[in-house]
């Protein structure tokens, strides 16, 4: 499943590449994907005319704001008065946004379909350019959210999230306060997504092994150390693997169709059995609240043992 870098590297892509575009029609080939409005015609009514002004990313959600399409690309100050709804994204476990030319080839797996025109297009335009949404799994979703429509009413998943990593809220005296005296395995809080925006499999096991910590440590065992120490790793991480292009072990690609590459130097998610990059003990897989988890049985003790970041 995308995490919280490869929704980041997928946000950028798409910021350069599909703002201030008119959109000149759509097509949807799995309704289901298409979680509101119920009619796919409405939906699709309610991107036609409209351009992007930017795309947003909350956790694991990907926010476009859209705006009445014009000739001229607007000025910042005429952004507010011209802002015309929202279309939101979640890639879930199999999701890819892929911009092609229309006459690409379908994959058999594409589900909706945003056709988008240049400047030099007349009233209807013809599509130049196409964002594709495949998704292999189907659990992916898109949303259409109306004019003057608080966006947390149709996408109510916004409202759970917790803090995203990288701002002021997610602070050393916030994670402490959200751990403390938990009765609770660390690797499930911290896939908690009201307490970690964004925060998947993959990182937690990274940040843990960084942090010296057992996936297995309950949240009130924690020394100050340790949680600071995972504080740290928590940041690390994901900054790495948003430098490395995001990690792709099955599905992920950018919006170019690139695959992401930190993969390649994870510490210990999906290495079991082979080696630690720090002391070649042979790395671990268990079952935890049904995800695989990955650690050093040497490196991460039960005690408040720490890797140097």
């Amino acid at each position: 499943m995308p995490e919280l870098p490869e929704v980041e590297i997928v946000k950028r892509g798409l910021n350069q590449l599909t703002l201030n575009k008119k959109i000149v029609g759509g097509e949807v080939l799995l309704e289901r994907t298409v979680a509101h409005p119920i009619s796919v015609g409405d939906f699709l009514g309610g991107l036609q005319g409209k351009a992007i002004t930017g795309w947003h990313r909350r956790g694991k959600y990907l926010l476009a704001q859209l705006y009445k399409w014009d000739t001229k690309t607007p000025k910042l100050t005429q952004l507010k008065e011209k802002q015309d709804g929202w279309l939101g994204v979640h890639l879930r476990m199999t999701g890819q946004l892929l911009w092609v030319k229309p006459e690409e080839s379908l994959h058999k797996h594409t589900r909706v379909r945003i056709f988008f025109g240049d400047r030099s297009s007349g009233s209807e335009g013809h599509p130049t350019d196409e964002l594709r949404f495949v998704d292999q799994r189907t659990f992916g979703q898109m949303w259409g959210v109306p004019p003057a429509t608080e966006i947390s009413h149709i996408i109510t998943g916004l409202k759970k999230l917790g803090p995203e990593p990288f701002s002021p809220e997610f602070c050393l005296e916030y994670l402490t306060n959200k751990l403390d005296k938990r009765h609770r395995a660390i690797k499930t809080a911290l896939l908690d997504q009201t307490t970690i925006a964004g925060l998947g499999n993959i990182y937690a096991d990274e940040a843990l092994f960084l942090s010296g910590i057992r996936p297995t440590t309950l949240c009130k065992d924690l020394t100050e150390t340790q949680i600071e120490q995972l504080h740290i790793a928590i940041l690390k991480v994901l900054q790495n693997s948003i430098d490395a292009g995001g990690t792709t072990f099955s599905n992920f690609l950018n919006v170019k169709g690139v695959n992401g590459n930190y993969g390649g130097v994870a510490w210990v998610y999906n290495r079991a059995g082979q080696p630690c990059r720090i002391c070649d003990t042979s790395l671990e897989k268990i079952k935890l609240a049904g995800r695989s988890t990955h650690f050093c049985p040497q490196c991460q003790l039960d005690s408040a043992s720490s890797l140097p970041l």
